[in-house]
């Protein structure tokens, strides 16, 4: 079994697991393009050092740019950035790094506010 991503224009509307032989039934009565997408990969990287597909596990909601062959997040922030290695939205500064602490994204002043507890 493998996981397949339904792609409308270029986004991801459904993600579904299923056999080849059955998917291969199943286009025949779906609008789109079905694209094979790995629940391993993430970043670029496979999780258990096998081959990434497709730099990220498609979602719904996710783009699929065929250019890259990637799928690609949601944009979050307008001012964030794509890194064009792992297909990832970034921070334009890097978010701290001290782990007894927790942050979030301002957009307004564009850093990272320490998260009150």
């Amino acid at each position: 079994m493998a996981h397949y991503a339904r792609i409308i224009i270029d986004k991801v509307v459904q993600v579904i697991v299923a056999e080849p032989e059955f998917l291969e039934k199943y286009k025949l009565i779906t609008e789109g393009k079905w694209v094979q997408t790995s629940y391993n990969t993430y970043g670029g990287e496979h999780r258990l050092g096998g081959i990434p597909l497709r730099k990220n596990f498609a979602s719904v909601g996710f783009t699929y740019d065929v250019e890259r062959d990637a799928f690609i997040p949601p944009k979050e922030f307008d001012s964030w950035i794509l890194n064009e290695d792992t297909c990832l939205w970034e921070s334009p500064i890097p978010m701290p790094t001290d782990e007894t602490k927790a942050y979030d994204w301002d957009e307004e002043s564009k850093s990272w506010i320490e998260r009150l507890m």
